[in-house]
């Protein structure tokens, strides 16, 4: 059968199981947006920036354990999408983004919205190609896919000029797996590395298991839970593992690192034994490295990449492979050594003692108020009304922080954040994403008023599409991660940190035909949250909390410190001060 390059393109699509397209269209990409008018395989999703494209392509990959798809035209349209791009590879998120390219024949002539793609998303995507043949369009899309979903996931870039769109060529089915011989990522782990790393955990009186990212991504959480089950050990696990392993769990000890739990981070510290799963020890979950590497400790990595490994700290057992298969093979093979031995339990009895003492310091108590709503209060109260069951996206900023602190997350697949790139606007987007994957769940935005304001537009493809995300915005009038920094490390120079000219946010919203409320008593969080699920359950809700201006995040490990050297309150802040 021959078709039209554009008909490629959406048939190759329809083979690969994509159901939903997120995109914006352009002069570049207009055959490939005819070929998607005239079939019905799957839905395009027309948001109103490019950027969005992407987030909503992302959180619709986080949450469903399916590959992302966007699509942008040339020039303007792949830059636009280059942050969204970016922010998907700094967290292993699987996406396929096919970005129109001018002409073969006006390449590198400076053509009308001409951008070199290859070479301006090359350093921010896993793979990246630039279709110049028809015939090898179909091969080039399903290559994509494959090198998107396997191994260490990432986005792939497709960059496929006008003129290839629209020449013809025979179209075969995809027949089989894809096969590429540069290109063989490893699944299984080293068994004598295995052996060495159950017999250490084994031996083990300070036991830990540190969880990242690459657990969700590899859809291991039962995995993890048999670990710790089975060891006994205290978990953590990192702001991009959340929900890996039950939030409400005696052995969860908190999230690590910067603004992680003091029993988390002591815990991390003074371990013999570290397990790390998927995780790449980070410069906001371990802090400073040499003050790391200073207590003795033997460490086990598992992870996908290999350059992940030893690359930041070094360890003592390396272990290349799927998060999943190596840890179905390490608890078989710990289950065994376990049940033959003879070790005492004081010695993890003892080390449940200490974590419990540093437990009592209850680092995330805040001061409660009746006058003035605590940002944290409303992340409990959304909480409590969804009963931990809802699926959370958020900005980045304190909001996102007091999210993951206080929000419970019980299950894989349910919190979405810009994790590695930290960036501001994907909250609106990233709902949408959610709820194209999941339509018939309680999704929930915790934003800021800035973080808000970067792809607000979005408010517009909500209502066409009719999702229904509740957006909680913690609004206290200024940027806030930036005002606490400068508080805290620049002498309270508030420089540019201010936002002076808000918008009346429920006006706003309500122009673009949705519900808004805006919520300045504490008495009236959680009421406005429960009408918000109940009443308006089929509308788009904006409420608007203004909350405590002079609130900041704690516990802080501020820069160059190490991981016992946690700020827990203002108080502490004075004492360093002195």
């Amino acid at each position: 059968m021959e078709l039209n390059g554009a008909d490629i393109v959406v048939r190759t699509l329809a083979d690969e199981g994509v159901e939903h397209v997120f995109g914006y269209p352009g002069g570049a990409v207009l055959y490939i947006y005819d070929a998607i008018f005239k079939q019905d395989k799957f839905r395009h999703v027309l948001v109103r920036h490019e950027q969005a494209a992407v987030h909503a392509a992302d959180a619709y990959s986080r949450s469903s354990n399916k590959v992302g798809v966007a699509l942008v035209t040339s020039g303007p349209g792949l830059t636009n999408a280059v942050t969204g791009i970016a922010t998907a590879y700094m967290d292993s998120i699987p996406m396929v983004v096919i970005s129109g390219q001018v002409g073969s024949q006006s390449i590198g002539e400076d053509a009308f919205q001409e951008c070199d793609a290859i070479g301006i998303t090359r350093p921010c995507v896993k793979h990246n190609f630039l279709v110049r043949d028809v015939k090898e369009l179909a091969d080039t899309i399903r290559k994509a896919f494959y090198i998107a979903t396997t191994g260490r996931p990432g986005p792939v870039l497709v960059d496929i000029p006008k003129d290839i769109t629209a020449a013809m060529a025979r179209y075969t089915p995809k027949r089989g797996e894809v096969k590429m011989r540069s290109y063989m990522p490893v699944s299984k782990g080293h068994q004598g590395q295995i052996k060495k790393a159950v017999q250490m955990l084994a031996a083990a009186e300070r036991p830990m298991i540190y969880v990242g990212g690459g657990a969700i991504l590899d859809n291991a959480s039962e995995e993890v839970k048999q670990l710790v089950e089975l060891c006994g050990a205290p978990c953590t696990t990192t702001l991009m593992a959340l929900g890996a392993y039950p939030g409400n769990s005696d052995q969860y000890v908190g999230m690590p690192g910067m603004h992680g739990t003091y029993e988390a981070n002591m815990a991390m510290q003074h371990s013999d034994v570290l397990i790390a799963v998927g995780a790449r020890f980070d410069d906001r979950v371990i802090a400073n490295p040499r003050h790391f590497m200073q207590v003795p400790r033997k460490i086990v990595h598992i992870d996908i990449d290999p350059s992940s490994i030893s690359k930041r700290v070094k360890v003592d057992v390396p272990i290349v492979g799927s998060v999943k298969e190596v840890l179905k093979e390490f608890n078989e093979q710990y289950a065994q050594v376990r049940s033959s031995s003879t070790k005492s339990k004081t010695a993890l009895e003892q080390w449940w003692k200490q974590i419990n003492i540093w437990r009592e310091k209850k680092c995330l108590v805040y001061k409660p108020s009746d006058e003035v709503i605590k940002p944290q209060s409303v992340v409990e109260a959304l909480w409590e009304v969804t009963g931990g069951d809802a699926f959370v996206t958020s900005d980045v900023g304190q909001h996102q922080m007091w999210a993951a602190q206080y929000y419970r997350f019980n299950k894989p697949r349910r919190w979405l954040n810009s994790g590695g790139l930290g960036t501001m606007g994907v909250g609106l987007p990233y709902a949408m994403g959610v709820q194209m994957a999941n339509p018939d769940a309680d999704v929930a935005v915790i934003t800021g008023e800035a973080s808000i304001q970067m792809n607000i537009q979005e408010l517009s493809t909500c209502l066409q599409y009719r999702m229904t995300p509740k957006l909680l915005c913690l609004n206290n009038r200024s940027l806030g991660m930036v005002r606490q920094w400068q508080e805290i490390d620049y002498g309270s120079r508030y420089s540019e940190s201010y936002m002076d000219a808000l918008p009346d946010f429920v006006k706003l919203v309500e122009s673009y035909g949705h519900v808004g409320m805006r919520i300045d008593k504490p008495a009236d969080v959680k009421p406005a949250i429960q009408e918000a699920f109940t009443k308006h359950k089929n509308r788009l809700v904006f409420m608007d909390f203004i909350t405590d201006k002079t609130e900041n995040v704690w516990p802080m490990v501020k820069a160059g410190k190490g991981l016992t050297e946690m700020l827990l309150c203002a108080e502490d802040l004075k004492g360093e001060e002195l």
